[in-house]
């Protein structure tokens, strides 16, 4: 039933705001993974992030598709974690161990044994918009332990101005993907966070975006 609400709730509303009430523009679609395991990695400024980045996916592939969130942040309430986890897909995990000997990339890696494509936000938290912050070292990690996993970088522009952090009101602005070439962890084992934030810095240029009002 769960998958079922899933499919009708991007279908139906997602997909249609997406594309008909915001408008949006995808270079370089063909560098998407067609299965997993893979990782979507991208920068972050709005709760839209995540809808975005699913709907760039076929239909059929949303039951492979994981966001990965702070169990904080939605296991909040019930309602707000059955939304989340089961309609959403989002994989929840820790922002701190709660034990020394506490994992919080093992969820991860067995969404990915199981030929799941991630979704990871390497900043943590929404920044502001047309400014990167610092990138946190979990990304890299996860690349480290699955060497031959892709993880695909992503640009995207026009959400912070839609739907920016602290903002409950959606307005209709154009957005802007920029898909990059896919990265491992086998080539890139030294510097991997680094050539990361190369990548999507790159994809920002060449966008020759006018600075954010």
């Amino acid at each position: 039933m769960s998958r079922l609400l899933r499919w009708l709730f991007f279908a139906l509303f997602v997909r249609p705001l997406v594309l008909v009430i915001l408008g949006l523009n995808v270079r370089h679609r063909e560098r998407l993974p067609k299965h997993g395991p893979a990782v979507l990695t991208a920068n972050h400024n709005s709760h839209l992030d995540t809808l975005v980045l699913i709907s760039l996916m076929p239909l059929g592939q949303l039951h492979r598709i994981r966001p990965v969130a702070a169990m904080d942040y939605f296991m909040r309430n019930r309602a707000l974690a059955w939304f989340s986890t089961q309609i959403i897909g989002i994989l929840p995990i820790a922002r701190q161990r709660r034990a020394p000997d506490e994992d919080p990339l093992a969820g991860c890696s067995a969404a990915l044994a199981q030929g799941d494509i991630l979704i990871f936000f390497p900043e943590g938290s929404r920044g502001e918009p047309e400014r990167l912050a610092e990138f946190r070292g979990g990304v890299a990690r996860l690349a480290a332990r699955h060497p031959e996993v892709p993880f695909v970088p992503i640009f995207m522009h026009g959400l912070g101005k839609a739907l920016p952090r602290g903002e409950a009101l959606l307005v209709p602005f154009f957005l802007d993907v920029f898909i990059g070439e896919s990265l491992c962890g086998r080539e890139h084992v030294d510097n991997f966070l680094p050539c990361l934030r190369r990548s999507i810095e790159a994809l920002r240029g060449e966008g020759r975006f006018a600075s954010w009002e």
